[in-house]
């Protein structure tokens, strides 16, 4: 796989969150994404980095990424991440590690907009493949 190029042909490694198109994910209410770094951005195959915005009491339902590790670091607003039983409520500068296939949600409690840069290993591309949830792992999936 080659990287993506710039417009004079050469391969692309910088990119401004202004000229990222936004999209809003399965499984996420009031939530919207640009994927920063991944392989359709500069051709990055282990990692992918997006940032998130999210409004007031909305978030991440619960899911969980089979094989796919994810972090969360929170830049402006307050969220509550869970997680394997633990339940803790972020502040700008707090980050938190979601294990593979392990479920987890992520909500906003602040009154102001949720800000968060994202990393998931290897990159989760918004693939259904890659995402289970509670329904699904009922049923076995």
């Amino acid at each position: 796989m080659t990287s993506p190029t710039t417009p004079l042909g050469e391969a692309r490694y910088f990119v401004r969150e202004a000229d990222i198109a936004g999209y809003h994910p399965a499984n996420h209410v009031g939530t919207l994404n640009k994927r920063l770094i991944g392989p359709e951005t500069v051709g990055a195959r282990q990692l992918e980095v997006l940032v998130g915005h999210i409004q007031k009491g909305k978030g991440a339902l619960p899911h969980a990424h089979p094989g796919i590790e994810q972090v969360c670091y929170l830049l402006e607003g307050r969220a509550v991440a869970e997680v394997c039983g633990q339940r803790q409520e972020m502040h700008p500068g707090d980050s938190c590690f979601f294990p593979a296939g392990e479920m987890h949600t992520f909500t906003v409690v602040s009154d102001e907009p949720v800000r968060v840069l994202v990393i998931y290993s290897p990159p989760y591309e918004e693939r259904a493949d890659r995402v289970i949830r509670p329904a699904d792992a009922a049923a076995g999936h």
